[in-house]
């Protein structure tokens, strides 16, 4: 059967051995007949979308039942690349703190946790060979350079040592979903609704685990790797958010006590608390959207909310997922839609009454006090409320000369200063604002062709703009804090 059995994460629980798992989940990247020797599940996407905790990960449970079944040891790896595209120390702190918390929990399992260093086709194949390992079971990312990172692993990776991944990420995988490149959530939409009675079940605890390993993994001393991070250190930590799937749980916990209930009529107004602010824990994986689906569909008494709030998370997350698989132009031009492409090239040359450069722009030095705001917000606390990010790259499209320096610009500034940057969320949202994605043709107007346009004073119709600036306008540039003080005691 491909379906669960319907279990309680936190209750009383089948053990993992006999949970079924939808065999949809899983591709073979490599096969194989026998595993014999120890199992290793990878979670080597780096911070970004690669699942680091232990309790609701599909990929690790898959791994589990494989050991199991063959009465093996079972091990955890994560590939800590040194750096990552435009991601800086704010990120790699946040994902490591809570990459610590993995490892205290695998220890309590009887799961030896290893961290190295490099890319994983660096120094992962030749990992896997030196202890031995019988299978490999890896997790999933729509994004250009783990996808490298897979095939890599995958050419050098001995022949006899099959190489499974598991859709840890997506409460439907993304490969089920739907086969092509969807053009909206109007097409995939009921794609997934008809797939969520199959995929959206209860998910078994990974249990402590009964084939204990021969040897032990190198201890990780946790201030060295902050320490030796080849990273941006400027962008510091922000105070909000707590690294970690504790973290994680207890801000959902507040979301659906105290701000679910506001989603549906409040969500687009920024003066309004009425967000989950839980995308840096379900980006770095930390918490599963699958988790999170479940906890607030239980809440009753916000029916509105919940079917929004789910839309969001499911529906409009996973089409995001879709276009960057599917896409491989999914963070610049050509990736866009040919009308978008031929409107934005048809205006390209218009005049613009305002030049900002890139550096203006990330220290808030525009003529414009509600951008700079949600600018000073995205320096300051490493996030920027939806609405928002919609109005604020719209406007680097109005104030640049051209659309790809504008998407270039915004892409730069999301990956770099938010704590859920380098994700697919993050690029499908420039796009669309810029470039149209997701979205169609609107009257046609200077600069922005036939891209939807957005301005100061429709902000002012939706909330009190004035009440936002205020919040924000005492906040200096370079406001972040000193890293170098930043340990993993704090």
């Amino acid at each position: 059967s491909r379906t669960n059995m319907l279990i309680r994460r936190f209750g009383e629980t089948q053990e993992v051995s006999i949970f079924n798992i939808p065999m949809k989940y899983e591709k073979f990247l490599l096969k194989c007949c026998q595993v014999n020797t120890p199992i290793i599940t990878l979670l080597f996407h780096y911070v970004y979308i690669g699942v680091v905790c232990a309790a609701d990960n599909w990929a690790l449970i898959y791994a589990q039942q494989l050991a199991l079944a063959e009465k093996l040891p079972l091990h955890i790896c994560f590939c800590l690349a040194p750096r990552y595209l435009d991601a800086t120390y704010r990120q790699y702190a946040f994902m490591l703190k809570g990459l610590r918390e993995v490892a205290k929990e695998c220890k309590s399992l009887d799961i030896q946790f290893h961290l190295l260093s490099g890319e994983p086709g660096q120094n992962l194949p030749s990992f896997v060979k030196k202890w031995k390992f019988g299978a490999v079971v890896t997790d999933f990312n729509p994004l250009r350079i783990p996808r490298q990172w897979i095939e890599t692993v995958k050419k050098q990776l001995p022949a006899d040592v099959p190489f499974i991944q598991v859709d840890a990420h997506n409460v439907v995988p993304c490969w089920e979903a739907s086969e092509k490149l969807e053009y909206g959530a109007r097409t995939i939409r009921g794609k997934i609704t008809k797939l969520l009675p199959e995929f959206l079940t209860e998910i078994p605890p990974v249990d402590t685990h009964p084939h204990s390993a021969s040897r032990a993994a190198e201890p990780v001393d946790w201030e060295e790797v902050l320490s030796s991070l080849e990273v941006e250190r400027s962008v510091g930590e922000v105070d909000w958010a707590q690294p970690g799937t504790s973290g994680g749980m207890a801000m959902l916990e507040s979301f659906i006590d105290r701000r679910l209930r506001l989603f549906a009529t409040h969500r687009n107004n920024p003066n309004c608390d009425a967000l989950s602010h839980l995308s840096p824990w379900i980006h770095t994986g930390q918490l599963s959207a699958q988790r999170v689906v479940k906890q607030v569909k239980r809440e009753k008494n916000a029916s509105e909310s919940v079917a929004s709030f789910v839309e969001e998370l499911v529906v409009r997350r996973e089409l995001a997922d879709n276009f960057c698989f599917y896409n491989p132009n999914y963070d610049n031009i050509s990736g866009a839609y040919d009308w978008a492409k031929k409107t934005l090239q048809d205006h390209a040359k218009d005049r613009r009454q305002y030049l900002y450069t890139k550096e203006q722009l990330e220290n808030a030095k525009t003529h414009d006090q509600l951008w700079n705001a949600a600018q000073r917000q995205l320096v300051s606390e490493g996030k920027m409320h939806g609405f928002l990010r919609m109005y604020w790259a719209k406007k680097i499209l109005e104030w640049t000369a051209s659309p790809e320096e504008a998407l270039s610009i915004a892409i730069y500034l999301n990956d770099r200063l938010s704590l859920d940057g380098c994700d697919p969320n993050g690029y499908v949202g420039c796009m669309w604002s810029i470039c149209g994605i997701h979205d169609q043709g609107w009257a046609e107007r200077p600069i922005f062709g036939k891209i939807r346009f957005m301005n100061y004073a429709g902000c002012k119709r939706k909330f009190d703009v004035a009440q936002f600036e205020r919040k924000y306008a005492a906040i200096k540039e370079n406001s972040n804090k000193d890293t170098k003080k930043s340990s993993f005691s704090n």
